[in-house]
């Protein structure tokens, strides 16, 4: 037998170990030659995309800037939702948390059977696939998702000769270090560019500035873990993602659907081994204006790893093999924000981003107690109080109108709306008739109060995203009314005749969106249906109980107050109704502030907390407590 050239010695060291024959240490050349890629995902929180790679001058973030000089930076990709447990829901379910009743903020649903976790696909396929450490999901677990989710998972745990797929989340970034003190600023608050909607103070400078602090650091740890693959020799097998989970952990940013609370970081590097799985457009510190968003990360990863994504996905690969073209619209979302009751939809393109408000008579700035441990937020609402904001500084804290529309071209900022402007009038359809296809086809549930997203599942005996796409649930009749509910500007007879009629209809979401409709309306609405208000006061329906009393208490007559706040009173005992109803009626207490004053005693009485709240829900009740008793103290 002839001598073995060293071309075959490879060869055939190369198929004993594809057979299991041979035992290779990992980081050995000869480990890569798998056909699938490892795929590392190196994730950050809070921060959007202010790194010098995407042109910031004020940021200092080498390691990402390197990375995107070898890979390919995404410049339009949206996190689909503006804080992190919907955002990370949208990840590893692949599916909109609209269509599975997940969108709230801190929730609890669980998939239909038969439906995995995108990274169970991984592992039935192969991979060993690690979590380290974040998970945040808003959905049950449909049994085994991670090979190890914890503080020591690893790559380097994995089996000989197998692929991995491997997060490491930065949580330098977040939120809560921005605020952090004591802290010695490196980035110069003087030098910080303030958005047009913040107030220029020193502590809104501090605290911009101290986001950009964490941003270098979480870009030296994001470095750190760069090196390490680089010295495990896996470098040229592994492709590489960067992102941020949302918009920058301050008010206005994160929690809020517009391009600033969504707009990410995304930075995919591809090993020249692996570039046939690159999207057409792929050079190595090239961009794209491709829009991506957090529903088309799962089906990506399946498609790099050579597994065909489940029909039920949502969204849409853009990489891997037979990789299509991109959406035209990527589409966000806001829910119930811990303590807070709210609903926005949003889209953009390019160039505009869209707001439908469903809540118009609440603002974006409502008050969640966590946001308000932020100093940014108290130094603006104190002067918002003060009257000394300007218009665009001010609307944060105002009710909003129904719909806002943004050219992100001239107005970054977001702070001229011009869905009143006449010429933007085919621009605003073209988003009101996307929007709306998307509503109808992910069959939004948040139409729905979240109470009964619960319950209309439960008493049918099936999942949320089951009741949600059958016969059962009217989501084009609660639209309808919803859609005129959320306009207060229209005050036609035919209207108000609408709303009306909707709070005696069969289906108690639509009679909740009628007595909302009246609510947002004011005086006038309330007290032309007072007649119909008064009797939804024994509606069988909390949430219809509850917004028709804060209109009558808000709007109504004298002979109405006792009553109506009597009903508040009942909805917002822990020890008669669901958590999420006692939330909502708390919310409204809120929202009646003074006329809420002669039954302090009796709202300090309120049970506070009940054994089978779990843990993650456990302040909610407590703060709006305290929010509203301290208000009416001060009173």
């Amino acid at each position: 037998m002839p001598p073995l050239t060293p071309t075959t010695k490879k060869r055939l060291m190369l198929v004993a170990a594809l057979c299991g024959g041979l035992a290779l240490a990992p980081g050995q050349p000869l480990h890569a030659r798998s056909e699938r890629p490892n795929i590392l995902w190196l994730t950050s929180e809070d921060n959007g995309p202010h790194l010098g790679a995407y042109g910031d001058a004020y940021a200092d973030t080498p390691n990402l800037d390197r990375l995107a000089a070898r890979g390919l930076l995404y410049r339009f990709a949206w996190s689909n939702a503006p804080v992190c447990a919907p955002a990370r829901t949208t990840i590893i379910s692949g599916l909109y948390p609209t269509s599975t009743g997940s969108q709230h903020m801190r929730s609890m649903t669980r998939l239909p059977d038969g439906f995995r976790m995108f990274p169970q696909y991984l592992r039935e396929a192969g991979y060993y696939v690690t979590n380290n450490a974040k998970e945040d999901y808003n959905l049950e677990k449909p049994g085994q998702v991670w090979d190890d989710s914890s503080r020591t998972a690893h790559w380097k745990n994995r089996p000989a000769r197998t692929p991995f797929f491997a997060v490491f989340n930065f949580t330098v970034s977040h939120e809560s270090q921005i605020r952090r003190r004591p802290h010695t600023p490196i980035h110069d608050p003087a030098k910080v560019r303030v958005p047009a909607y913040h107030p220029d103070t020193p502590e809104v400078r501090r605290d911009w500035a101290q986001y950009y602090d964490k941003v270098t650091e979480m870009d030296a740890q994001v470095g750190a873990r760069l090196r390490e693959l680089e010295a495990s020799g896996l470098a040229d097998d592994t492709i590489i993602f960067y992102w941020g989970d949302h918009g920058p952990g301050l008010p206005r940013s994160k929690r809020t659907p517009l391009d600033a609370g969504l707009r990410v970081p995304l930075i995919v590097a591809i090993p020249a081994r692996f570039r046939h799985l690159a999207p057409p457009d792929y050079r190595p510190g090239g961009e794209t204006k491709r829009l991506v968003g957090f529903i088309d990360l799962a089906p990506s990863v399946l498609r790099l790893a050579g597994i065909e994504p489940p029909g039920h996905f949502q969204g849409t690969a853009f990489l891997g093999e037979r990789v299509g073209n991109g959406p035209d619209y990527l589409f966000g979302f806001r829910g119930r924000m811990d303590e807070r009751y709210d609903m926005v939809r949003s889209a953009r393109d390019e160039r505009y981003v869209y707001l439908r408000n469903y809540y118009p008579h609440r603002a974006h700035g409502e008050h969640v107690a966590y946001l308000f441990q932020t100093p940014t937020t108290r130094v603006w609402r104190r002067l918002y109080d003060e009257g000394r904001l300007t218009p665009e500084q001010a609307s944060f804290w105002q009710t909003r109108p129904a719909e806002e529309l943004y050219d992100l071209a001239s107005d970054p900022d977001e702070v001229l709306n011009l869905a009143e402007s006449a010429d933007h009038g085919a621009v605003l359809k073209r988003f009101r008739d996307a929007l709306s296809r998307h509503l109808s086809e992910v069959r939004d549930l948040g139409f729905l109060p979240e109470s009964e997203i619960y319950s209309r599942a439960a008493q049918a005996g099936v999942t949320p995203w089951e009741y949600g796409h059958s016969r059962s649930y009217r989501l084009a009749e609660i639209r309808e009314i919803a859609e005129l509910a959320s306009r207060p500007r229209r005050q036609t007879p035919e209207d108000l005749s609408i709303l009306r009629e909707g709070l005696t209809n069969p289906d108690s979401a639509v009679r909740a969106w009628a007595a909302l409709g009246l609510l947002a309306r004011g005086a006038p609405a309330v007290q032309g249906a007072a007649a119909e208000l008064r009797r939804a006061l024994g509606d069988s329906a909390p949430t219809v109980r509850t917004r028709a009393a804060e209109a009558l208490v808000t709007f109504g007559t004298e002979a109405d107050l006792g009553p109506a706040l009597d009903a508040l009173l009942e909805a917002a005992s822990l020890d008669r109704h669901t958590l999420f109803e006692v939330v909502l009626a708390l919310n409204s207490l809120d929202a009646v502030d003074a006329h809420a004053r002669g039954i302090r005693q009796a709202i300090a009485s309120l049970p506070r907390t009940r054994d089978d709240v779990p843990s993650r829900y456990a302040s909610y009740v407590p703060s709006l407590l305290d929010k509203i008793l301290a208000d009416l103290e001060d009173g």
